[in-house]
Order: structure tokens, then C-alpha cells, then sequence
């Protein structure tokens, strides 16, 4: 269960990182901007909070990394970083789009599940 926990955190790693990326370097192309309903004056405008959020969703997949490939402190890292991306989730769900509960909330409420079972195990 220990590997499936890995994978998992892994894997809400890179969400996060291809986020990061994403607010960070492509916030000005259309397709990104205007699939959340922002227009290019606007997408402009709040392009450098846009890239702020990328920097941020950056520091979360890093420390989702680290949770999924320390030695020490396993769970209290995983636990504390899962739980950020969940309430990220949900916050970004209320103010921004629904799907953020599919892309963000989702990945991270089942790698916690797997989580908590691989501790139980141990």
C-alpha cells in the first residue's frame, strides 16, 4: 500500500506541476485563458496574480515530492500537503470553477485514503 500511497502523491505532484506551469508560462495564451472565461485585456491585467498562484502551486508540488520520497516525518508531510491541495481545491471551487474539485480535490482526497491505509498497515 506503501507504493500505491507513492504513486498517488506522485501523481497530485504532477497535476500541480503541469498548474504551475501553466499559470506561470502559458496564462497569456487563449486557449488557457479563455477556457476559464477571461478575455485577453483581462487575462493581461491579472497576469502577474495568475503567475503569483503558479509560483505557489510550484512550492505545493514540490513539497508534495518530498512527502512522496522522504525518509522522515512521512505522514505528517503527506498529511499536511494532501490536506492544502484539498482545501485549495475546494476554495478554488467556489471562486473560480467547479472542475477544480475533479482536478485538484479529487486526486488529492484519494491519495490521502491511500495515505491513512498504508499507515494503518505499517
Amino acid at each position: 500500500m506503501q507504493i500505491v500511497a507513492t504513486i498517488a502523491i506522485a501523481f497530485v505532484a504532477f497535476i500541480h506541476i503541469v498548474i504551475s506551469v501553466v499559470e506561470i508560462f502559458l496564462w497569456k495564451n487563449p486557449v488557457v485563458h479563455q477556457r476559464l472565461g477571461f478575455t485577453a485585456d483581462i487575462a493581461s491585467q491579472v497576469a502577474p496574480i495568475v503567475k503569483n498562484a503558479g509560483l505557489y502551486n510550484g512550492f505545493i508540488a514540490a513539497g508534495l515530492i518530498w512527502g512522496a520520497f522522504t525518509k522522515s516525518d512521512v505522514l505528517s508531510i503527506r498529511v499536511f500537503f494532501l490536506v492544502c491541495v484539498v482545501i485549495a481545491g475546494i476554495f478554488g471551487a467556489l471562486t473560480l470553477k467547479r472542475t477544480t474539485l475533479v482536478l485538484q480535490t479529487l486526486p488529492a482526497s484519494i491519495a490521502l485514503i491511500f495515505v491513512w491505509l498504508a499507515f494503518v498497515q505499517y
